[in-house]
């Protein structure tokens, strides 16, 4: 099908993660030739990189306070059933005018259960128009695990009820979907693994290993807790075999401003403290150690890197996702981790020092071509489903 037309839903609530892979998946499809409306359900994000696709904000929905329950709007009020409703007929509106070949959704029915007061009904429309579009889940490898019985039910059913295909953004040889959700086996069917998405490597540029390389701390978006890393590392250094080596602290767009401040403040000669870099996979190439929280995306790319990495897993609140990624690095020796209830500088410190002084990771042939092969997959069932 030539200028086939995918329209990919994606809903960011606290981090930006969720976001920054879509848009990495969607400049693929968008380089194999199809043409993709992204659509963004959270808060604005400046100098997202989406490639090709159009880009429909819809309204932002966000959860500030890591409560999933109590959603807000863009000033941080909470939503209320006219907001929903006009939600929902935005989205529905942006289906009927696009007229997709395929819809994607991101994580749900795995997860987002609290947008279904819009998904559910945009599902049954895609469902019942003539001609029926093809009907894709993205979700990561690793989920959330301890849900109740009834919702891993209603998920398998919504899987079966509504959609062709499971795209898992993994490496089964690293983490299987049925790992963290055990009924996958009842649509193992449509479940494709895509590997891992992670930007390409740097152009001319591989992993170093350069005496003189920098220790460099990163918080990702900075939505969780990320400001208790950033101070660790603040106060490691001077404990660490690295503290004569330059400190790079990136402190996330979501961490708030004074807390930055601070950081910055008490930053002595020989750390910066910056924002977010556009050249981050560069950084990783070149640095001495990288120590990050243990998300899907910036995973991806330490996995990339192959550099030395000391990972923090955010456990907050019964989370697990980063615990089970941070263990399965651990374990095949990629990453040295040190649990978030142990983080303080003594305990960084000597993580930092134990990566420093081993070999750099062999990833082991993990497959890191995520977006190209979801391009691949959606393009070819599109051309012949």
């Amino acid at each position: 099908m030539s200028n086939a037309r995918v329209l990919f839903y994606v809903q960011h609530l606290q981090g930006v993660g969720h976001l920054y892979r879509a848009a990495r998946i969607a400049r693929a499809m968008t380089a194999a030739g199809l043409a993709v409306d992204l659509v963004s359900g959270g808060r604005p994000v400046p100098g997202l990189n989406a490639g090709g696709a159009t880009l429909h904000p819809l309204a932002p929905v966000q959860c500030p306070d890591g409560d999933f329950a109590n959603l807000r709007d863009g000033r941080g009020n909470p939503i209320d059933e006219a907001f929903k409703d006009r939600r929902r007929e935005a989205l529905l509106a942006l289906f009927r005018e696009s007229a997709p070949d395929a819809v994607i959704i991101e994580a749900f029915p795995f997860g987002r259960r609290q947008m279904g007061f819009e998904l559910l009904a945009f599902l049954e429309a895609a469902a019942s128009r003539d001609p029926k579009p093809l009907i894709v889940c993205s979700v990561r490898d690793i989920l959330q695990t301890g849900k109740k019985p009834e919702r891993i039910r209603e998920t398998v059913e919504r899987v079966n009820g509504f959609f062709d295909f499971v795209l898992v953004h993994g490496d089964p040889a690293f983490a299987a979907l049925d790992e963290t959700f055990p009924a996958a086996g009842e649509f193992a069917a449509k479940v494709h693994y895509t590997g891992l998405v992670a930007d390409p490597a740097p152009a001319g540029e591989s992993a170093k290993d350069e005496t003189g390389g920098e220790v460099l701390v990163s918080a990702g978006g900075g939505a969780t807790d990320s400001g208790a890393l950033l101070r660790a590392a603040l106060a490691a250094r001077s404990l660490s075999n690295l503290k004569d080596r330059p400190w790079r602290l990136l402190a996330g767009p979501n961490l708030p401003d004074g807390e930055r401040a601070a950081l910055e403040t008490a930053a002595p000669k020989g750390v910066t403290v910056e924002a977010n870099r556009d050249d981050f996979p560069s950084l990783l190439s070149r640095c001495a150690v990288s120590v990050s929280q243990a998300g899907y995306n910036t995973v991806a790319e330490l996995l990339r890197a192959g550099c030395r990495a000391v990972v923090v897993p955010y456990s907050a609140g019964g989370e697990t996702e980063q615990s089970f990624r941070a263990q399965r690095l651990h374990e095949r020796g990629l990453a040295q981790v040190v649990e978030e209830a142990a983080l303080g500088p003594e305990t960084l410190a000597a993580a930092i020092d134990a990566a420093a002084g081993g070999p750099r990771p062999e990833t082991g042939g993990i497959d890191l071509d995520g977006a190209e092969n979801s391009a691949r997959l959606v393009k070819s069932w599109l051309v012949d489903p």
